[in-house]
């Protein structure tokens, strides 16, 4: 695996399937996330098992990553014409329905590798990667084909980038919007630690 926190996201143009089911045969990641906080998720295929939820999951929660000026990005090494079928299958028959972001498509996992999720079989592990404004990966995950994400969790990450770019200083274990942060002084963990050890 490619660890690239810290580093420049790669970018990458495909063809897309988009919000309004158009086909874009030019998708290009980083004129789309421009100016925008960036979630870029990996599935392994359209029409599996674990995969739609975790579409949904993302779909239901379009409107919070919007809020925090979150753009969505969906891939996976099928192609845009199986993305767009699956987008117009009822999810009671195991499609993903009206999904507001981007669906890309990386037949040959190009992409994948370049972001180091692809696996032996030419599949991308389930994964995430979180982009800040300056288009640095801040946050990568990956699972094993068998777990699904928690997109919550994801959400949480892009709350904790947008407090520290506030406020500065770190983001505790367990911290959530609505929380305080720890500044980087030995008295400030000493406070946190002597209120919230107990509850961690």
């Amino acid at each position: 695996m490619t660890l690239l926190v810290g580093k420049q996201a790669p970018d990458f143009t495909v063809p897309a399937i988009m919000d309004d089911n158009v086909m874009d045969d030019n998708f290009n990641f980083r004129e789309y996330i421009k100016d925008s906080i960036g979630i870029l998720f990996f599935w392994p295929f359209d029409f599996s098992y674990v995969c739609p939820s975790e579409v949904i999951a993302f779909n239901n929660r379009f409107d919070k990553f919007a809020e925090r000026g979150a753009k969505i990005v969906g891939c996976s090494v099928d192609s845009h014409y199986t993305h767009y079928t699956w987008k117009n299958t009822p999810v009671n028959e195991g499609g993903i329905g009206k999904v507001r972001f981007p669906l890309a498509s990386d037949i040959g996992g190009v992409v994948s590798e370049g972001y180091g999720v692809l696996a032996k079989n030419k599949v991308a592990y389930r994964s995430t990667f979180i982009i800040n404004k300056k288009g640095v990966v801040i946050h990568q995950s990956i699972n094993d084909f068998t777990i699904g994400r928690n997109v919550d969790e994801t959400l949480r990450l892009v709350d904790a980038l947008l407090y520290i770019k506030a406020h500065g200083g770190n983001c505790p274990v367990n911290w959530k919007k609505g929380d305080s942060g720890v500044e980087s002084t030995q008295e400030s963990v000493k406070k946190f630690l002597s209120e919230n050890s107990e509850k961690l």
